[in-house]
This record gives structure tokens, C-alpha cells and sequence, in this order.
């Protein structure tokens, strides 16, 4: 593409809409709830007002050690959930990372222009590397924010829906776009955070302290989207509260309580308040059990819509095919165009 193309319809094939990109990673066999209430619930509201491409980071994934065959199980089960969820791969382009080789091709690129203090001031891989121990943290960790910033640029995304903890990856994201830019030429478009609210944050609800996280230390604190229902039941009736057995919404001084109203609130549609208002003076476990009705009630059809896509692998195959040949065809342009403004050949042939 020349210098001076402008972008055309094949990069931007909504013009009425914004580009939007989000991902996850196939880390575990299943989502948890946090997973469902602060990613999937936004991404299936946002895919009906802007252009979504939602990715599997399976890249991302194997910054730390991988069993080979986990990977590839995990990614097929998560993006199986992405759709029982309601991610619907005929609104929204719904791939795998590694099915689109521009993502690294770019972020090789990307690597050159950030700069090693700049990278080494990411808060994620200093907390990463403080746990694994620096040693053994791996260059792949260190560069992870820098191929972030590919995944988003690569297809031209104004909003990046992340967590407040994402903030600074999207910043870096955002500097290398401009930095880009005005050594090259207009290429990328400078994406802009989708902050997640806090109100949609999930808390463990062994330790209410800490984020719902596939890391947490014990797994009884996790609702998992493929849990059988009595075990769902089981983790919420086993909740941490508090002993003074008085409902009201307190998250600092009743933590565990306030997690357990705002999921309520969450999956009931309803507000805080009328959640205290109805359960007021009617103790813990008369909210709990309803508590675990609505859970049961939402996250039920998904488990059995996943189980169901699961077996019938082909069919699955043949959506993220789908799915990869349109995340491509956006992606190898975005690729082009930067390397004929860094100054590579032409290629006789792309193999793909």
C-alpha cells in the first residue's frame, strides 16, 4: 500500500460503527463468574454498537510454562464459553491469536521502537517477575504488553474494553501508535481505554479482599461457569460474610456481604438498594439461597450451550476458521502498510 493510502472499507468494514478489540486467555478449562460479569456481559452489549473482534490470547498464554495439550484444550472450552455466553461470532469476529500470524509479525516491530526502560516500567511484569522470581520470568513476559499493543493496532481498534489494571498497557499502546505515526506516516489509530466500571468487579468469595481469579488459593472461592449446580450452590451457601448478620451494603466493613449484593444486583437487573431493602431483617442465608437460584439460573445455559458445542468439535473448528479468515483479511492489511513504511520488499508470497 502506498504512503499515502487512506484507510479503505476492507479495514474499516462498519464505517457507522467503532472498531472494538478485547481478548482473554485460555488459562483454565472454564470462566469463572468474574470473568462473565466483567468481560463477557459487556463485550455481548458492546458488540451490537461497535465492530468487536473478541481473540483467544493463546500467545499471551505461553509467556508462562504450558502443558501443550491443556492449551490447546482450554482454548477450544473458553471460546465455546465466549459463545454459550452470547458472543455471537455472526456480529462479532471471534478468533484465536495464533490463527492470525501478524499479531507477532507486528509486535517484532513494535519491540523496536519501545524502549527497555520504557518496557521495564510496566507494573504487571514487575509484580509477575517479583513471584516467579526475576531469573526466571521469561523475555516473553517482558515483551507481553509490547504484543498487546500489536493485538490492538493491528485492526485499527478505537476502544479497548480492559480492567483499571490494563490502564498502562493501553497507555504504552497509545504512545507507540503516536511515536508510529509521526516517524512514519498516519498508520494506526490511537485507541482509547474502555475502563471497566468497578461496580462490575467481582470479589473470591472465600477471601472478599481479592478479585475472583483462576489464581486464587483455594477453589472454593471461584464459581466456575462449568461447576454443576450443586457445587455453585454449595460455594455460595459457604460464602464468607460477617457475624453481625445485619444486610446492608458496607463493601468496607462487610466486604464478603457486599460482593454477595452486587452479584445479586448484576444478574437480577436490579439496584443495590432494592436488593437490601428485600432481604433486610431476613438474615444471610434466605439471601444466599436466592443468591444461588439467579447464579444457578444464569450461568446453567451457558455450562449446557458449551457442553453441547464441545461435541462437535468440527463445527467449532469451522466457526474460528471463519472467524480467523476475517480477522486476517483486516490484519495482513494493518501489516502491509507498516511494512512498506518501515522500508522491508514487498514479498514474492505470503505463505499462510
Amino acid at each position: 500500500m502506498p504512503l499515502d493510502s487512506p484507510l479503505t472499507d476492507i479495514e474499516r468494514p462498519d464505517i457507522e460503527r467503532p472498531r472494538l478489540l478485547s481478548g482473554m486467555q485460555p488459562s483454565a478449562d472454564s470462566l469463572h463468574l468474574g470473568n462473565y460479569i466483567g468481560a463477557l456481559l459487556s463485550w455481548k452489549a458492546l458488540q451490537e454498537t461497535h465492530d468487536a473482534f473478541f481473540f483467544l490470547a493463546d500467545l499471551h498464554a505461553i509467556t508462562v510454562p504450558q502443558d501443550p495439550a491443556e492449551l490447546r484444550a482450554n482454548t477450544r472450552r473458553t471460546m465455546a464459553q465466549y459463545i454459550a455466553a452470547g458472543i455471537d461470532p455472526a456480529k462479532s469476529t471471534l478468533f484465536v491469536q495464533s490463527h492470525v500470524p501478524a499479531h507477532a509479525e507486528l509486535a517484532w516491530v513494535l519491540n523496536t521502537l519501545t524502549g527497555f526502560g520504557e518496557a521495564a516500567r510496566m507494573t504487571q511484569f514487575k509484580d509477575k517477575a517479583a513471584k516467579q522470581g526475576q531469573e526466571a520470568a521469561s523475555v516473553g513476559l517482558f515483551t507481553y504488553p509490547i504484543l498487546q499493543a500489536g493485538d490492538i493496532l493491528l485492526y485499527q481498534a478505537v476502544d479497548v474494553p480492559v480492567g483499571e489494571d490494563q490502564r498502562q498497557h493501553i497507555e504504552l499502546t497509545r504512545d507507540l501508535a503516536t511515536r508510529f505515526n509521526s516517524r512514519f506516516g498516519d498508520t494506526f489509530t490511537v485507541p482509547k481505554p474502555y475502563i471497566l466500571k468497578d461496580t462490575a468487579k467481582i470479589f473470591d468469595l472465600q477471601n472478599p479482599g481479592a478479585k475472583m481469579s483462576k489464581s486464587a488459593e483455594s477453589p472454593t472461592g471461584l464459581i466456575w461457569l462449568l461447576d454443576e449446580p450443586k457445587v455453585t450452590e454449595k460455594k455460595i451457601m459457604r460464602a464468607v460474610t460477617d457475624a453481625d448478620g445485619e444486610v446492608r451494603f458496607d463493601r468496607e466493613a462487610k466486604p464478603g456481604l457486599a460482593n454477595l449484593l452486587t452479584l445479586f444486583a448484576i444478574l437480577g437487573n436490579r439496584s443495590i438498594e432494592s436488593v437490601v431493602e428485600e432481604f433486610a431483617g431476613g438474615g444471610y442465608g434466605t439471601l444466599k439461597k436466592a443468591l444461588a437460584a439467579i447464579v444457578v439460573e444464569t450461568v446453567e445455559p451457558i455450562r449446557t450451550r458449551t457442553l453441547e458445542l464441545l461435541e462437535d468439535p468440527a463445527e467449532l473448528d469451522r466457526i474460528l476458521a471463519a472467524n480467523a479468515e476475517k480477522a486476517n483479511a483486516v490484519a495482513e492489511q494493518t501489516l502491509a502498510t507498516v511494512y512498506d513504511r518501515v522500508g522491508f520488499l514487498p514479498p514474492l508470497r505470503r505463505h499462510r
